[in-house]
């Protein structure tokens, strides 16, 4: 059994997070390789180091004095080392960092020293070999993520280390300059070292148990999802649910290598297994695996008599919100109307124009602009097998007194996609997890 093991910023926030870390490696010797975040919040008021980074080069791009923000920076690694009782000094690094700062190096290379230097600090209490993730993760002249050169050169280094550390979020230029993946990308090195070494588990550790069905915001205790296949996490992260960073879902489905949340405070905790399919499943009374939603969005309805017959229609209409840069997310559509549904901030400074071409080109008997929308989304693999959901769905919703202004079913029938006022947004979702989860 070979691991690869991820921690978010919250696990590795303080040097009491870090021996908790360290207890959760060492349970296991199949936990080989470890990927870590910047130190994140140690309290709720406190600030990420990664903030840290930004506004100390912020300063010095500006050619203002950063010996202080640094210092500070320095000093939140000094605690964590003093904490473990290390010998470790990070002066020489510091020293680098404050060079290339001055040098204005670039954004990407201040951001990425919090995962370098946590890297280090790991390695060094664990006893774990290091590897800089610049040496092995890389990046084309385009920014684009390299897989095939990362996977080639990363799988041969590790190939023969029984453990080692390697910081997330970052990587190389062609030219060696630093680039990171977006905000919580060490998601997404967790990932491609999983697959670089064959993982036959990549465990993501963070600060909840799991993936919850629901937004906790909205509903109270939500359960955990057991069990969640790689095509609904992809459902629900679409809708709005905060996971995982999407980037990491690729590189471990790629090989079919599980994907396990599991929650550093709560380590016996099994948290939420991500896979392909589930072969031993049987189908349970609990269909629906999870219930998110976003709000803010617009419904262009154009109606027209003959529109089904008439060739070509839709794709006028599309080529015009394709023109305007407008991505359309649903097309729920009647015989004689269709119905195009566009996040409203990108699309409140074109609709009109759009709809000024639709109605030149095709010349509708009418076009209707509804706003303040919400889509909720009923996501579970198990609902093809259940006659009468979208029904009891209704029904639910009916009861409720919530008006439902949409409605979109996928044609693998993974999910039910309902639009809503933004008014009954959060009484939508909890209506469909008391119906249907509790």
């Amino acid at each position: 059994m070979r691991k690869v093991v991820k921690f978010g910023g919250s696990s590795l926030a303080s040097a009491q997070q870090f021996e908790k870390v360290a207890e959760i490696v060492h349970a296991e010797a199949s936990r080989r390789y470890v990927v870590p975040s910047a130190p994140g919040k140690r309290f709720r008021k406190d600030t990420k180091v990664t903030d840290m980074l930004y506004g100390c080069y912020a300063l010095a791009e500006q050619d203002e004095d950063f010996s202080e923000n640094l210092h500070q920076i320095e000093e939140r690694y000094q605690e964590i080392i003093d904490g473990l009782s290390l010998t470790l000094s990070l002066a020489d690094e510091f020293a680098v960092i404050e060079k290339n700062f001055r040098a204005h190096v670039g954004k990407d290379y201040a951001a990425s020293r919090g995962e370098y230097l946590n890297g280090i600090v790991m390695a060094a209490y664990l006893g774990y070999e290091f590897v800089d993730a610049a040496q092995v993760v890389f990046f084309k002249e385009n920014g684009e993520f390299d897989a095939v050169k990362t996977n080639e050169v990363l799988g041969e280094r590790l190939q023969n280390m029984e453990n080692a550390v390697v910081p997330g979020f970052y990587g190389a230029n062609p030219d060696g300059s630093i680039r990171t993946f977006s905000r919580g990308g060490s998601d997404i090195t967790g990932s491609i070292v999983a697959k670089a070494v064959h993982a036959d588990v990549y465990e993501n550790w963070t600060d909840v148990s799991g993936i919850l069905m629901a937004d906790p915001r909205i509903v109270d205790d939500p359960d955990t999802i057991e069990r969640i296949t790689y095509n609904e996490l992809r459902e629900l992260s679409y809708m709005g649910a905060q996971v995982l960073h999407e980037g990491a879902v690729f590189p471990v489905r790629e090989k079919n290598i599980p994907l396990n949340i599991r929650n550093t405070n709560e380590p016996d905790h099994p948290g939420t297994l991500i896979m392909e399919r589930f072969a031993d499943e049987e189908i349970s009374d609990r269909f629906i695996t999870g219930i998110a939603g976003r709000k803010n969005f617009s419904i262009i309805t154009v109606s027209k008599t003959g529109m089904s017959s008439q060739m070509g229609s839709l794709r006028q209409m599309l080529e015009v919100f394709e023109k305007h840069g407008v991505c359309v997310e649903y097309t729920p559509s009647g015989i004689d109307s269709v119905s195009f549904v566009a996040a409203a901030d990108k699309a409140k400074d074109r609709i009109y124009s759009i709809v000024g071409e639709i109605r030149d080109a095709l010349s509708p008997d009418n076009i209707q602009i509804t706003g303040g929308i919400s889509v909720v989304a009923a996501v579970g693999r198990q609902m093809a097998f259940k006659p009468g959901t979208s029904g009891r769905i209704f029904a639910a919703l009916g009861k409720a007194g919530i008006n439902i202004r949409m409605i979109s079913q996928g044609p693998d029938e993974l999910n039910i996609i309902v639009g809503v006022n933004n008014d009954d947004f959060e009484s939508c979702v909890r209506v469909l997890y008391n119906s249907f989860v509790k």
